[in-house]
């Protein structure tokens, strides 16, 4: 199983409603220090409709500015139609929403 495999996995356990983190699918997959490589996976992903990557943002709860299926916007309306809140600020409160049992 190759790296991107072993990311997109462990992102299809994220459940509805919740988020994960880039460092977090990084220290779960066995490289923590592979956020960015997760976030490079996540660009490619070949079945977005499968493999929630809108679920994932940065350390602070942050959304991708570059959202590769859409922007912004579309992962602020693919986590708000999951009852997922996002702030003004285009941020997660992760204490409320970050999926805390993925391994």
């Amino acid at each position: 199983m190759s790296y991107y495999d072993t990311v997109y996995e462990i992102v299809k356990r994220i459940p509805r409603g919740k988020v994960a983190t880039y460092g977090q699918i990084a220290a779960i997959s066995g490289s923590p220090k592979a956020s960015r490589a997760v976030g490079y996976a996540l660009h490619f992903n070949p079945t977005p409709g499968v493999i929630p990557c809108h679920r994932v943002v940065n350390r602070n709860g942050g959304l991708a500015p570059a959202f590769a299926f859409g922007g912004i916007d579309a992962q602020r309306k693919l986590l708000t139609a999951e009852g997922v809140e996002v702030n003004a600020d285009g941020t997660v409160d992760l204490d409320k929403y970050l999926a805390r049992d993925l391994k």
